[in-house]
């Protein structure tokens, strides 16, 4: 079933709309969770936490053109939910290398940002990453959106870890001097 009807199964509130979803994403989005999580049961209880969210947040959201995207997001925020709670003392090793990475782009604000300024980010980023190449987009998602390893992301494209690094390095380089050149400052 394609995503406008499911949505629209979600806007009636018709429960076959959680049983569609799940046989379209379940598997692609407990794989995220799973690699956050690092843990099967986590991932389940994400999965089902994603499908609530939705049905509690369609209608007034109505993602039509993105609702892959908008399951993905809340499924990424219930794992990494789950490892702060999880590890409160002891936060994961991908987690603290993946913040560290991008701590030197994105500036660390501890004040709560409107939900404006945030789409105005994610917009940022977006065009930014448009403007790459192919490769180093594909690299920098998978790595920054998806959560996935170095070695993860070496052996699914074929090339080498150190290149990944590299790519990874002059992307955060880059993205840093373009948020800074439309004006959002570290």
């Amino acid at each position: 079933m394609d995503d406008d009807k499911i949505i629209d199964l979600f806007l009636a509130r018709d429960e076959r709309a959680i049983t569609e979803t799940s046989s379209k994403y379940g598997a692609f989005l407990f794989s995220a969770a799973e690699r956050i999580t690092a843990s099967s049961t986590d991932a389940d209880e994400c999965v089902n936490d994603t499908y609530l969210q939705a049905w509690n947040g369609i209608p007034p959201a109505e993602p039509r053109g993105y609702f892959r995207t908008y399951l993905l997001r809340i499924t990424r925020h219930a794992a990494l939910d789950i490892c702060r709670k999880r590890d409160a003392e002891k936060r994961s090793a991908l987690m603290t290398e993946i913040t560290e990475e991008l701590e030197n782009c994105l500036s660390d604000r501890q004040t709560a940002e409107s939900a404006v300024e945030y789409k105005e980010l994610g917009a940022l980023i977006n065009r930014f990453l448009k403007q790459q190449k192919e490769l180093d987009r594909n690299i920098f998602i998978r790595r920054y959106y998806m959560a996935h390893s170095v070695e993860q992301i070496s052996k699914s494209l074929g090339i080498n870890k150190n290149r990944v690094k590299s790519v990874l390095f002059r992307t955060r380089n880059k993205l840093k001097v373009y948020l800074e050149s439309e004006g959002y400052f570290v």
